[in-house]
């Protein structure tokens, strides 16, 4: 220990002795990677908030000046928009999902550094292509690569989180929690006539910060462990020095020569070509059963978590744009504020859960209650929706019910992976996480299907 950190054992300090120079820094290191998995969190979230607080934009074009008619005397004569912004929502979880489908069984041997890269270029695109598109098909396109990078991201940042103390995944959490509210409140603050006032494309041209944030925090501010996969190469002419073409760290020169490099090379090479192909796809086989198998067990944490999601994004993207208060019991909100608004308390609400599980920490056998407690705010909205907010005489109450609707999502979140954290031996640990973030997916997924559905049948039958 005292020689990775380069102190002579035998060198005189006054101060200190190495040992607790050693102590001291490897403190100091920790608390550079909670930090560093906070904001990769927030980074990595940042992005998919951001489509969904903008989904009414996106299906209206609105690019040259902000939504914002003023409030409604009568929301009996608001008719209904053509899209759902579920359709948005579709755009923004199906990419995301198909990545964590085929993730736990083939990028585990891709470097982190690799998918790291990746997630920063989509995330860029996405907003440029949002910001600048003129049709519905551009905007949704660029919500796809949002969903990619958030997909890929949560995965790999995830999976990265298994070669840390169980902390990180809380900062990790509390990160994307803060994305939520930071997200949508940035939008809505920007967006609004009487804050800021930007237009949309202004706005998400602003949050371009944000992907250059999520690189500086990977190649500056995190110190993986060595046990992370990295992308090495080998230069036999420089004595076999390795070079990490991603990370900063530098091995120098190594004690292997050029000839044993040489050597190991050919073994590798005759393996290759005269080795037993069916045997490898055996054993190939093999490991995606053992995989299987493990991710059964996980079922009794992913159902509840898929539950909760579905119903939340049931809520958000399929009632809350019907949930129009008129402006004597809104506030003088406009119907589009009313909606960035929802979203902010919403992510509020999730931002505080997820922040809060070293102080509330919920039992695994509990995760079920908050996937009902869930289901009954969707019931309750549903019908309100369809009776014209009969029992909500105030957008306040509304609003509470999002902001409780939030701690309930953000709780089964944050609470789920921290017990497969608990449970799960490290060896299995990196796949499990990695398969159990199919849950919130899944139920999103439906959540959109649902929402499309569910607009069509409110707008044809309600009051």
């Amino acid at each position: 220990m005292i020689s990775n950190s380069g102190i002579d054992p035998e060198a005189d300090d006054n101060n200190s002795s190495p040992t607790n120079f050693s102590s001291g820094r490897r403190e100091a290191n920790e608390g550079r990677n909670l930090l560093a998995f906070w904001l990769l969190g927030l980074c990595n979230n940042f992005g998919y908030v951001v489509m969904l607080s903008a989904a009414k934009d996106i299906l209206e074009k609105s690019e040259e000046s902000p939504i914002d008619s003023g409030c409604v005397t009568d929301t009996k004569y608001i008719k209904c928009s053509t899209i759902s912004t579920g359709a948005v929502l579709l755009a923004d979880i199906l990419p995301s999902l198909t990545i964590k489908l085929i993730a736990p069984f083939t990028l585990q041997a891709i470097p982190f550094s690799l998918r790291h890269l990746l997630v920063v270029n989509f995330q860029i695109l996405s907003y440029l292509l949002v910001a600048y598109s003129n049709t519905i098909f551009v905007g949704i396109l660029g919500v796809v690569f949002a969903s990619l990078g958030a997909g890929l991201g949560e995965i790999t940042y995830l999976s990265l989180s298994s070669h840390f103390h169980n902390d990180v995944i809380s900062f990790w959490s509390s990160g994307t929690g803060g994305a939520g509210i930071f997200g949508s409140l940035a939008f809505a603050a920007l967006t609004d006539h009487r804050m800021l006032g930007l237009n949309a494309k202004q706005a998400l041209l602003t949050m371009l910060v944000v992907p250059t944030i999520l690189a500086l925090t990977y190649g500056f501010l995190l110190q993986s462990p060595p046990s992370t996969h990295r992308v090495w190469l080998r230069w036999p002419s420089f004595n076999g020095m390795n070079i990490n073409i991603f990370g900063r760290r530098r091995t120098g020169f190594s004690s292997t020569t050029t000839e044993s490099f040489t050597s190991s090379a050919e073994d590798d090479l005759q393996r290759l070509l005269h080795g037993d192909r069916l045997d490898a796809r055996q054993t190939l086989r093999k490991n995606v059963w053992r995989k299987i198998r493990m991710a059964k067990p996980l079922l009794r944490f992913m159902v509840p978590l898929a539950i909760v999601y579905f119903s939340e994004y049931f809520i958000n993207q399929g009632l809350l744009e019907l949930l129009i208060f008129n402006c004597a019991t809104s506030f003088n909100l406009s119907p589009m504020q009313q909606y960035r608004w929802y979203q902010v308390l919403y992510q509020l609400g999730v931002f505080i859960s997820r922040s809060s599980i070293k102080f509330f920490p919920i039992r695994a056998s509990l995760l079920p209650s908050l996937a009902l407690l869930q289901i009954l705010n969707a019931l309750l909205l549903f019908f309100e929706s369809l009776n014209g907010l009969a029992h909500l005489p105030h957008i306040i109450l509304l609003m509470f019910i999002i902001f409780y609707e939030g701690l309930l999502g953000g709780a089964a979140y944050v609470n789920t992976f921290s017990a497969i954290h608990r449970t799960v031996s490290k060896a299995n640990r990196e796949f499990c996480i990695s398969f159990a973030t199919i849950a919130d997916s899944l139920g999103i997924v439906f959540a959109g299907f649902s929402s499309i559905y569910a607009h069509n049948f409110i707008c044809d039958h309600r009051w």
